[in-house]
């Protein structure tokens, strides 16, 4: 099968990059697969990706095609195009719905682009990895009024209907298929194993020696808010001087600017560092050093990756009670440390029983690792290539009818 996978790459920094990084990792191993074409986005002054294109023993042949820029508004149109020059077998998206841009427009239109794609006989598989109809948008960033939120909300169940055309769309919350189902009445959708995203061994469930890490992890600044854990810091250092808070990540899309404005504002207080980007070979470091994870989310827009990083490397974690987290909790055997959402003081006593003790973080991350290693993304993958085959048997068996029809007329 040779595939192509719409999705942005490391380095590009977009969203779900870390999800499409180990997801072809591990699609490349099998034997299925002949060919991977990935249709990512261009890199900021056009730098280049690295080139892998040479088969391996074991691997597929891998092809990194930049042939959209996030933002702008001609992005369905690059891709089909490009998609139709590569002639694949099959298109898979790995999307959510900010993923082609910031602005209501740009997002809206590369939207367009799993339909467009199967309107030009290409079969395709969509993984969304949200839906309009739980994000909350004001913290997204997106609801600047009501007026305005009422017309993305139109405009979303419009998307969501051109989304709903291709051969198949995975979701990875079970709330999720039934909210298609019986708002769009939607048949073909399907829940999808989210995975871990990597199958080691079981880690050190201790932090290293010296000041214990608190790390948040991810894009911030629309609904991730680190002011909260900031100030929850704060009242921590009161009484607690071995500890360290460390932000790892960088802006998100919508809020350019955001980190760097909350790390001037606390210039003053010892022990805050900010990482910037994490390249993905870092990645296992900075969460091995961490002795808690914190979530500092005012609300979720889908199912968390750095969750499931959290429980690949055995680590404790402190989040907010609500909407797709809370239900991933509940679904997937995770635990944690609750607190109220943007309440610094309940934030910080969410900490401090945790730092307090020690064999209760323990206890957390190994039941974090466990659920982890539940399902691992090589078993994800071969899920994927399963309904990948299956589509393809039916658009096969379908023109097999069409032909004998048209014989016998």
């Amino acid at each position: 099968m040779r595939i192509a996978i719409v999705t942005p790459y490391p380095p590009s920094q977009g969203s779900l990059n870390e999800y499409a990084f180990h997801f072809i990792r591990f699609l490349r191993q099998k034997s299925e697969i002949s060919e991977i074409f990935i249709l990512t986005d261009r890199l900021p002054d056009d730098a280049a990706y690295p080139a892998d294109t040479v088969a391996q023993p074991g691997l597929a042949p891998l092809h990194i095609v930049p042939c959209w820029r996030f933002g702008a508004l001609d992005n369905a149109l690059r891709i089909v195009r490009t998609a139709r020059s590569l002639a694949p077998d099959i298109v898979l998206f790995n999307i959510q719905f900010a993923s082609f841009g910031s602005s209501k427009p740009s997002a809206a239109l590369g939207l367009l682009a799993p339909a467009m794609t199967r309107a030009v006989g290409i079969p395709t598989i969509v993984l969304l990895h949200n839906i309009m109809e739980t994000v909350d948008l004001k913290s997204a960033g997106f609801g600047a009024n009501p007026l305005v939120e009422r017309l993305i909300r139109t405009f979303g169940a419009i998307t969501t209907r051109a989304l709903l055309s291709a051969d198949l769309l995975a979701v990875t919350i079970p709330r999720y298929v039934e909210i298609l189902e019986h708002k769009y009445g939607a048949t073909n959708v399907l829940l999808a194993p989210h995975g871990a995203f990597d199958e080691a061994p079981p880690p050190s469930f201790e932090p290293p020696p010296g000041p214990l890490q608190i790390m948040t992890f991810g894009k911030f600044g629309t609904y991730k808010k680190i002011e909260p854990l900031v100030e929850a810091f704060r009242l921590l250092r009161e009484t607690r001087r071995d500890l360290e808070l460390v932000i790892a990540g960088t802006d998100s899309p919508n809020a350019h600017g955001y980190l760097e404005a909350v790390r001037l504002a606390n210039v003053d207080l010892a022990g805050l560092r900010f990482t910037g980007y994490v390249a993905e070979e870092d990645v296992p470091r900075i969460f091995q050093d961490a002795g808690v994870v914190v979530f500092p989310y005012t609300s979720t827009t889908g199912s968390s990756g750095v969750l499931h990083q959290a429980g690949n490397y055995g680590r404790a974690v402190v989040l907010p009670r609500l909407g797709d987290l809370a239900e991933l909790i509940a679904e997937e055997g995770y635990t944690g440390e609750f607190f109220a959402p943007e309440n610094a003081q309940s934030l910080a006593e969410a900490l401090a029983r945790l730092l307090d003790d020690p064999a209760r973080r323990r206890a957390m991350g190994t039941q974090n690792y466990l659920a982890a290693c539940g399902l691992p993304m090589a078993e994800v993958v071969e899920w994927y290539i399963l309904h990948a085959q299956n589509v393809l048997t039916v658009r096969n068996a379908r023109r097999a009818a069409r032909r004998r029809e048209f014989v016998k007329r």
